[in-house]
């Protein structure tokens, strides 16, 4: 396999754990994002998944874009199956 496809591979792979872990982590209010590891957790994911808060709306109250950003992670990482390998 392509070194350049292992290595984004590994990066969606990580991002996708780390947004799991994230919406895990948002269902126990008394975690304090100021505080680590959390802050770092939110600093990686915030910037990828605002975007995407911006244009899908919270639906009853539920917010949908980390399936959203699930479905675009697994778009691009076939994408990009196809044209490196």
């Amino acid at each position: 396999m392509n070194p350049v496809l292992q290595i984004l591979d590994g990066v969606i792979q990580l991002i996708s754990m780390a947004l799991f872990l994230w919406c895990l982590l948002s269902w126990f209010p008394n975690i304090n994002w100021k505080d680590q590891p959390f802050v770092t957790l939110d600093n990686i994911i915030r910037p990828i998944i605002a975007p995407i808060q911006r244009i899908v709306p919270p639906i009853s109250g539920f917010d949908l874009s980390p399936i959203v950003l699930v479905v675009l992670l697994n778009f691009v990482q076939n994408g990009l199956h196809m044209v490196l390998h």
